[in-house]
């Protein structure tokens, strides 16, 4: 399997409406030129799916979706919304939009009925272990208390990643592992690679950045060198 970067646009300016197509299609060319090393994969508003996917040739993830029926609940995103405006998968669980366990086992289901991708996020290794069970397409452990700062999941909480990564890998069927939060600094994911992650999900790091294509690929050949 390739290592994965997964980008999570938030609701950040600089990655929602027309700076959201703008940032997707850097990341494409940064998939053009090393697709063969890694797998890219964007979480956008659900607003933007529709016009990113279909002007771009880059996985595009929405960034929730309710385990519900497509009849009356107004307010709530369907899974058929999200797969009508193009979208190959979802995060489900992020620290910022938290779900109920039943929630969640009841969405990774609906999805599967779908073969829509998830990926579910948890926020220690406890967690990594009970959303396990669900089988979703991909696990990511990102630490609440990181989130947005400066220090890396990667450079505080090795030994959890480690942890995690043992888990996975002694089940049946093994799921990808990402890690996040507080990454910003190119070494972030050759460490968590290192540490047996299949690959990070990052935001505000890539998002915010003033070159974010510059600063996605330092980190791309800070990899590609230690291979």
């Amino acid at each position: 399997m390739k290592p994965i970067i997964a980008i999570n646009f938030k609701t950040y300016l600089e990655g929602t409406g027309e700076n959201a197509l703008i940032l997707a299609k850097k990341i494409e060319k940064l998939k053009i030129q090393y697709g063969n090393m890694f797998e890219f994969i964007i979480a956008v508003q659900t607003a933007d799916i529709f016009r990113i996917s279909r002007e771009t040739n880059i996985i595009v993830f929405g960034q929730h979706f309710d385990p519900i029926a497509p009849e009356r609940n107004t307010g709530f995103i369907s899974i058929n919304s999200l797969i009508a405006a193009g979208a190959k998968g979802s995060l489900l669980n992020h620290s910022e939009h938290k779900m109920r366990i039943d929630e969640l086992e009841e969405a990774v289901k609906i999805a599967k009925n779908y073969e829509f991708q998830t990926m579910v996020c948890a926020n220690d290794p406890l967690m990594v272990a009970a959303v396990a069970s669900f089988m979703p397409t991909y696990i990511a452990y990102e630490p609440p208390e990181l989130i947005a700062g400066d220090i890396s999941v990667s450079e505080a909480k090795g030994e959890q990643i480690t942890l995690a990564v043992k888990f996975l890998k002694n089940q049946k069927n093994s799921i990808p592992l990402l890690v996040g939060a507080g990454i910003k600094k190119k070494k972030d994911l050759a460490i968590a690679l290192k540490l047996g992650a299949n690959g990070i999900l990052v935001s505000s790091g890539i998002v915010k950045a003033k070159e974010p294509d510059k600063i996605l690929e330092e980190w791309i050949l800070e990899v590609k060198q230690n291979m």
